[in-house]
């Protein structure tokens, strides 16, 4: 996720977006960390995403927190309902690394793949996920559009694995 996030990041700078892009590379690295809090870790109730942006802060990190927070697709509903234009109004990192998580998994794949496999693993979510799908669309589109690329030219910049290999050494 953090090789689509950089890829998205360098483009849009190079198209004049005022991003930073090592906050939007390092959130994409860090999206997930809630998940390695051990299951009776109070901060799980929060939810995902917010549980990490929460730990995110308390170390000081602060600056990490709401992309961190705003990445999971059930944050899209938090806009459902709000006037065109709802995406200008929020952090550019934050939608870099929101939409990077809906395009990677193990591999880049279409956004539509991967709401469909969340719609399979999760049918008692179908509604809530065929809401956020609109909204996961109009991020797209932005994001996109302000790149300067269609959804299909996503690429990764695949620096993050030698970036970790050579962290292990």
């Amino acid at each position: 996720m953090a090789d689509v996030a950089a890829f998205l990041a360098a483009r849009l700078k190079a198209r004049g977006a005022v991003i930073d892009a090592r906050l939007a590379e390092t959130a994409a690295l860090l999206h997930d960390v809630d998940k390695s809090f051990p299951l009776e870790d109070p901060r799980r109730a929060a939810g995902h995403g917010r549980a990490g942006a929460a730990w995110l802060a308390d170390q000081g990190w602060g600056d990490l927190a709401g992309p961190v927070g705003g990445h999971p697709v059930g944050r899209l509903l938090d806009h459902e309902g709000e006037a065109p234009g709802w995406l200008a109004r929020l952090p550019l990192e934050a939608l870099v690394v929101a939409y990077a998580d809906k395009r990677a998994a193990q591999h880049l794949e279409p956004m539509r793949a991967r709401f469909a496999r969340w719609r399979a693993d999760h049918p008692d979510r179908d509604g809530q996920l065929a809401r956020a799908w609109i909204r996961a669309e109009e991020l797209e589109q932005y994001l996109c559009d302000a790149a300067g690329i269609a959804p299909g030219g996503v690429r990764r910049l695949r620096w993050a694995g030698r970036a970790v290999a050579r962290a292990r050494r």
